[in-house]
């Protein structure tokens, strides 16, 4: 275990300082499929798999409405663990870069639903468009057959630029509901995300702190002190408030409450003008998805 593994007093009820009141005021976003999914969700991308399944139950008990895994975080079984409990959590996976091409995904889609322990998942996205490899057009009819099976819900991609994402709707007429991108104040993707809406394709963020960074900044902590909020929790609300889908991660269950706890107020014009001022062209923390090597 790690030294921040949940210890069993940690999940006794009551002892958490949240409560599912905390989550009141979630919204679910529309997709273009006519579903719906949570707008805000838990991520576990290195989260130990040994912890996974309690850290999920947690939060699924104060409040959260989403859990977003993938094949490549080697923790869908935790997470099938945790939705044995929780069957409600609206669930998420990915597809991984290795098993582009439509045997292989399909074969992999086996494996995770096996691994979660569902037989319909909620919703199935391409991890990486991987596009030297020329299978991102194979690998997304494998996910409309999925889908027209009923084995899934939903379907999307991840880190698709425009020319992917135009690739995939030429070849299938399908368009993907999500595209889960990385995006945070210092990396906004404003043309991105207003490709996405033009094609009515919802953005979801990952890494959607920065990984930190410029939550110490003067901007971001002035308008956490002038609304008795984190930098962490401005920033969750300042995806919230843009419409985006956010997946916040942690492993430690005060954390957990307080990301959760971003429902009780809005940032205004001002707040959102000078988070604007942050975004950065080099702000990228993450591969870049037209090089993307894995």
């Amino acid at each position: 275990m790690s030294p921040n593994a949940f210890t069993s007093e940690q999940f006794t009820p009551g002892l958490s300082s949240a409560t599912p009141r905390a989550g009141e005021g979630q919204h679910h976003i529309s997709l273009n499929d006519g579903t719906r999914i949570p707008q805000f969700g838990l991520g576990v991308y290195k989260t130990p798999a040994d912890e996974t399944a309690e850290i999920v139950r947690y939060a699924a008990k104060v409040g959260y409405r989403m859990v977003d895994t993938a094949s490549f975080y080697g923790n869908e079984s935790g997470v099938g663990d945790a939705l044995q409990d929780y069957p409600e959590l609206y669930a998420v996976t990915k597809l991984w870069a290795s098993d582009l091409g439509y045997d292989n995904a399909l074969r992999a889609f086996d494996e995770s639903a096996r691994k979660l322990r569902r037989d319909v998942i909620d919703l199935y996205l391409i991890h990486w468009p991987m596009p030297k490899t020329g299978l991102a057009v194979e690998s997304w009819k494998a996910l409309i057959k999925l889908k027209n099976e009923g084995r899934v819900r939903s379907i999307g991609v991840c880190n698709f630029q425009p020319e992917h994402l135009t690739q995939l709707i030429e070849a299938t007429g399908v368009k993907p509901v999500i595209n889960q991108i990385e995006l945070h104040p210092a990396f906004q993707q404003k043309a991105l995300r207003a490709f996405n809406e033009s094609l009515d394709i919802r953005t979801e963020a990952w890494s959607p702190l920065g990984r930190g960074t410029g939550l110490d900044g003067e901007i971001i902590t002035s308008i956490a002190k002038k609304h008795g909020k984190t930098p962490g929790q401005v920033t969750i609300r300042w995806h919230l408030d843009q419409g985006n889908i956010v997946i916040p991660k942690s492993a430690k269950p005060e954390r957990l409450d307080e990301n959760l706890d971003v429902f009780d107020f809005t940032l205004d014009e001002d707040d959102m003008k000078r988070i604007a001022t942050l975004d950065r062209e080099d702000g990228r923390t993450g591969p870049d998805p037209d090089t993307a090597s894995f």
